[in-house]
């Protein structure tokens, strides 16, 4: 079924998101726009959930990989840490139709072994990536960092100053974990409802911090998607797996030359 090897993991959330705020319907066509995710991170229905010690104990793949050559280079391993885009809310098999998985599917055809790790986490804030990272890094070394999120952040209008921070924050922290680990940003946009001024900043916040970092910045992964009922769910918010493997194809061309140990492009 592969070209090469390509595992799929599912990472466990240590908080589960009970309930969310209401969805106006003025909001509706922001949040296409923000490609938001299900749910509201932080709200009274946050409950914590029981999870094994480590992100990756007891964890087996969720599609089997073809063997691979004896003696042949260890998989590249990719930690996607991100929101309900990168968890596939809604999706029937998240496992292999949200975007990490796809993009897995991308690099094994390309003749890359894989090893893809999916910490999607539905309605989940920057500040929410940030409070959980130590835990999903615990004991754990990985190739490539990918990191969405911050759709959240622009949906409620949150400070642009603590997206910005916690934003350096993760990646600071995954400096020091991961030394040599590659970082990728993904960039997102806020609503237009909130003014020129605050949309602006808060797309200038992505490019800042890949750049401080060194990290590679994906522009925005839901370009050609959002807005697009063809490519979202019945809530016309969340991608279908269709709108999902677009989202894969717009950031391969980031992805790809990381593999193959080239610069990759400019946004």
């Amino acid at each position: 079924m592969w070209g090469h090897d390509v595992r799929f993991t599912a990472l466990p959330n240590r908080w589960r998101i009970q309930a969310g705020f209401p969805l106006h319907g003025a909001l509706l066509p922001l949040i296409l726009l923000a490609g938001c995710t299900g749910g509201a991170e932080g709200g009274s229905g946050l409950a914590e959930e029981v999870i094994p010690s480590s992100p990756w104990a007891q964890e087996e793949p969720m599609l089997e990989p073809r063997d691979g050559e004896e003696g042949s280079a260890p998989p590249h391993r990719l930690l996607f840490v991100g929101t309900s885009l990168t968890e596939g809310l809604g999706l029937d098999r998240p496992e292999v139709e949200a975007w990490p998985a796809q993009v897995g599917r991308l690099a094994s055809g390309a003749g890359f072994a894989v090893d893809v790790r999916n910490a999607g986490l539905s309605g989940e804030t920057s500040a929410g990536a940030r409070r959980r990272l130590e835990w999903l890094l615990e004991g754990e070394t990985f190739d490539l960092f990918i990191l969405e999120t911050g759709a959240n952040d622009g949906l409620r209008g949150l400070s642009l100053d603590d997206l910005e921070a916690n934003l350096n924050a993760i990646f600071g922290a995954v400096r020091e974990r991961a030394p040599a680990a590659t970082l990728v940003l993904v960039g997102m946009e806020a609503p237009t409802n909130l003014g020129q001024a605050y949309t602006d900043a808060f797309r200038n916040i992505f490019p800042r911090v890949a750049a401080r970092w060194g990290a590679t910045l994906i522009p925005f992964l839901l370009e050609g998607v959002a807005g697009e009922p063809a490519l979202n769910q019945a809530d016309r918010i969340h991608p279908t797996a269709e709108g999902q493997a677009k989202m894969a194809q717009v950031a391969w061309p980031w992805i790809q030359p990381i593999l193959e140990g080239r610069e990759a492009p400019s946004p």
